[in-house]
């Protein structure tokens, strides 16, 4: 079987999200994550949260809108998770530990995408 890893910067699964306002999106991902990347127009925006790969695309080229629910670990998810409350997301679970070893908290923003926000605190 060929080696599919890294064509071009990709890994073999890499995340996209389809929503009505790219801008709004990619300007939520790197205030909240720290998201790096160009958003180029007629293309997908592809942005670096991390070590991972994100892409986001426009509803404009007749795709339907489709969110994603995505696990992003962080150095600290307190201060992830404040971050995105302060960037208009709503809360479906406050910062907890979790008994595999997580801090997580859960958030949805304004385009129905979910994130789960965690910190490794102990080998669970």
């Amino acid at each position: 079987m060929p080696d599919t890893s890294d064509p071009g910067g990709y890994r073999s699964v890499t995340p996209r999200i389809v929503v009505d306002d790219v801008d709004a999106q990619v300007g939520f991902l790197r205030a909240v994550f720290g998201a790096t990347g160009a958003v180029d127009p007629g293309r997908p925006a592809e942005l670096r949260i991390g070590d991972s790969l994100i892409m986001v695309s426009s509803t404009s080229g007749g795709r339907d809108a489709f969110p994603a629910f995505l696990y992003v670990y962080v150095d600290d998810a307190d201060e992830v998770y404040q971050r995105a409350i302060r960037g208009g997301a709503t809360t479906l679970e406050k910062p907890l530990d979790t008994p595999y070893g997580d801090r997580r908290a859960m958030v949805r923003d304004r385009f129905g995408n979910v994130f789960q926000i965690a910190t490794r605190i102990a080998e669970g």
